[in-house]
This record gives structure tokens, sequence and C-alpha cells, in this order.
């Protein structure tokens, strides 16, 4: 199994439990995405703790999800970034795009604040 998902009563929280978010892992990340989005889903935690490397594939996942999130007029936060990845996403300069947070708690305190 690539993803554990819980629905929350503002929120759903997908956790990666690979290593890496690649070829191999985005495509189906971005199905899932696009499935609890078209469930109604507006606000989406992606915790990426497990994930010690992403490529540009992951990324293009990340930013499906943030604007799915955007479309349905939510919110949409990245957490549990390592270094790697966080200096992916900087060197990309989407920490200027994206929300992110250093913990799912502080994700879903994000989530209630913009509601």
């Amino acid at each position: 199994m690539e993803f554990k998902i819980d629905k929350f009563e503002n929120h759903t929280l997908i956790k990666v439990l690979e290593e890496k978010l690649d070829t191999h892992i985005a495509p189906t990340l971005k199905s899932e995405l696009v499935l609890v989005s078209g469930n109604g889903e507006k606000n989406i935690i992606l915790d990426l703790s497990n994930c010690r490397y992403c490529d540009s594939s992951g990324l293009s996942a990340i930013l499906v999800a943030n604007r799915l999130c955007k479309n349905a007029n939510g919110t949409f936060v990245l957490t549990g970034l390592n270094d790697a990845v966080e200096r992916l996403i900087t060197i990309s300069q989407l920490d200027t795009v994206l929300n992110i947070t250093d913990s799912v708690e502080n994700a879903v305190t994000l989530i209630k604040e913009a509601e």
C-alpha cells in the first residue's frame, strides 16, 4: 500500500508510505487526489514524513493537490518534509506557493484558521 487516507470532519489526511515520491508513485497519488477532491473534499493535508526523496513527478502531484484545493475554495497543506524534499521545494520556489507546516497538528490548525 502506497498511501494511508484518513477522512476527518473538515479535511482529508493523505500519508505517503513510500520512501520515494517519484514516477512510480506520483501517478497513483494524482488519481487518489482527484478522487478525494471529486468526493467533495476541499481541504487536504499531504504528509510526506516517510518520504526521503521526491522528483519532478512528485512535485507535479503536489501541485495537482494544491490546485484542486484552490479550485474548491479549500486549503492544501504539505507537512512532514525531510531536508532533501524541503530543499527541492525551496529550489523550485514552491515554498512561496504552498502551505507548509512541520506537523499534522499544525496543518489541521492552519485549515481551521482558514475556514
